[in-house]
């Protein structure tokens, strides 16, 4: 390449840079911004949910928060918007009326609250029965998680109700369970596979008769 031409190709250049690095500046003085942070009502961090700026029920922008549950959808133009939240398997939550100006950046907080939606659950709903058939009030059943290497993580505890019957809620997900329920001084242990999300029925039966208890 000519040594002229090679010059005035690189002032060429030299000038598209300067004018797209002024013509980003200028937006970014001109636009606005929405910050915050996504949790669940346990105040666990939500990531990777979708946040989206809507505007006259159009959808000008989506970012995916990070592993904190935070978030920054910038380069807004400044204006009203409603702000949409979603995340597999919690309920769709939306801030309405967020007003966005040229040059700030809206801080929503650190408390975005997503609640689980109860339709995208594994539900197990079990009862504990005397060897008689009769319900067990009042006996502990503790739920535990076994993982493909076996390592077993506790999930919580209940106590029966008056009809025998105990209630564990879990994410959507294939898992195994293990229900341990304790009357006394007995202790009997049952298995339970669960695949996706849909309502598990499962019963324990202590080797007594309720005349024994």
């Amino acid at each position: 390449m000519p040594r002229g031409t090679k010059k005035a190709f690189l002032l060429c250049a030299a000038f598209l840079l300067t004018a797209y690095i002024s013509l980003v500046t200028a937006h970014a003085q001109t636009s606005g911004a929405v910050k915050g942070k996504i949790r669940n009502m346990a105040g666990d961090n939500i990531a990777s949910a979708s946040i989206t700026a809507r505007q006259n029920s159009k959808d000008v922008k989506s970012v995916t928060a990070g592993s904190k549950g935070e978030f920054l959808l910038d380069g807004l133009e400044p204006g009203v918007y409603n702000i949409v939240f979603e995340a597999k398997g919690y309920s769709s939550g939306i801030r309405y009326s967020v007003e966005v100006k040229s040059g700030k950046k809206v801080d929503l907080g650190e408390r975005l609250i997503m609640q689980i939606d109860r339709g995208s659950l594994v539900v197990i709903h079990g009862s504990v029965f005397f060897k008689d058939g009769t319900s067990v009030i009042g006996a502990e059943v503790k739920i535990e998680k076994i993982s493909a290497d076996g390592s077993v993580k506790k999930i919580g505890t209940a106590m029966t109700n008056l009809s025998g019957e105990f209630t564990f809620r879990q994410p959507d997900a294939a898992a195994k369970f293990r229900m341990t329920a304790k009357y006394k001084d007995i202790t009997v242990t049952k298995e339970l596979e669960v695949g996706s999300a849909a309502i598990y029925r499962t019963a324990i039966s202590l080797p007594i008769d309720r005349e024994s208890k």
